[in-house]
C-alpha cells in the first residue's frame, strides 16, 4: 500500500494541503512514492484521490469513464481523510504545530 503523489515537475504545484497530505500518509505508516503516474496506472489502481484547497480530499471513482478499483472511497483514502479532517476536531494529534488555538 503507498500514496503516489505526482512530482513538481509535472502539473502538481506545491501546497500546504499536499504537504499536510504527504506528512499525514507518513505518518500513518503509508509509503509515499513521488511519481508521475501513466494515465494506463490510474486504470489499474486500487484507488485514487485528488487533493487541493477547495477539495480537501476527494476519492476518484473513475478515469475517464473507467471505474477505479471498487468504485468507491478506497482504505488508503479513507484514513487519510480521517487523520486529515480529524486534524479540525481534534481526533487526530497536530504533531507539526499546524494550528492555532482560537480563545
Amino acid at each position: 500500500m503507498y500514496c503516489s503523489p505526482p512530482p513538481f515537475t509535472s502539473s502538481a504545484l506545491p501546497g500546504i494541503t499536499r504537504d499536510a497530505i504527504i506528512k499525514l500518509a507518513k505518518d500513518l505508516g503509508i509509503e509515499v512514492r513521488e511519481q508521475v503516474l501513466s494515465r494506463e496506472s490510474l486504470y489499474l489502481a486500487d484507488e485514487v484521490f485528488m487533493s487541493g484547497t477547495a477539495a480537501e480530499i476527494t476519492p476518484v471513482r473513475s478515469v475517464d469513464g473507467i471505474q477505479v478499483g471498487a468504485g468507491r472511497r478506497g482504505p488508503v483514502t479513507k484514513r487519510i481523510q480521517e487523520a486529515f479532517f480529524g486534524l479540525f476536531t481534534g481526533e487526530t494529534e497536530d504533531k507539526w504545530g499546524w494550528l492555532d488555538p482560537v480563545k
